[in-house]
């Protein structure tokens, strides 16, 4: 299963696309959609879909997975990330990807054992997790963190243990 993993954001998006193997996973691209601050917003939408298309294109990934929506307590900042996440679901949607969502207790759950984990938590355990030379930036990790829940979670299903179990 390979997985194209998306934490969406319309300054600074995170990807990475993660490929496993009998549930052994490995990171075969991570990196940061960066948009100028300058940048009207619906140019910044346009590029998070045009470089996602590119690594769908260059990766061909099985499916996408993305964190879920999150509370936030300014209308505006909800509004600007359910934009980019649109962006990036009409990148998969358009080439026929399934979607996937996890809430973001969850994933920190999955690669920390702590839903309240903090970003430069999740980046170590990634680190270690995906047995990286370097400790992945915050936008990357989260990515990364992503993509691993979600082949986790598609073992599970696989070896049919119910959800929120450790396996």
């Amino acid at each position: 299963m390979r997985v194209l993993s998306i934490d969406a954001s319309l300054r600074n998006t995170g990807v990475a696309v993660i490929d496993a193997d009998h549930g052994k996973a490995r990171a075969l691209y991570f990196g940061v959609i960066h948009n100028a601050p300058k940048l009207r917003s619906s140019s910044c939408l346009v590029a998070i879909r045009d470089r996602l298309a590119e690594l769908i294109q260059a990766h061909e990934p099985d499916c996408c997975a993305l964190e879920s929506v999150i509370y936030v307590q300014s209308y505006k900042t909800a509004i600007v990330l359910g934009a980019a996440r649109g962006a990036a679901i009409l990148a998969a949607a358009e080439r026929g990807l399934p979607v996937f969502e996890y809430a973001p207790t969850r994933i920190k759950q999955a690669t920390v054992g702590r839903g309240t984990a903090d970003k430069n938590q999740v980046a170590f355990m990634i680190r270690a997790l995906l047995g990286l030379t370097e400790t992945p930036g915050p936008d990357e990790a989260d990515a990364l963190a992503i993509g691993l829940t979600h082949i986790r979670a598609q073992e599970a299903a696989r070896l049919g243990v119910p959800a929120g179990s450790r396996i």
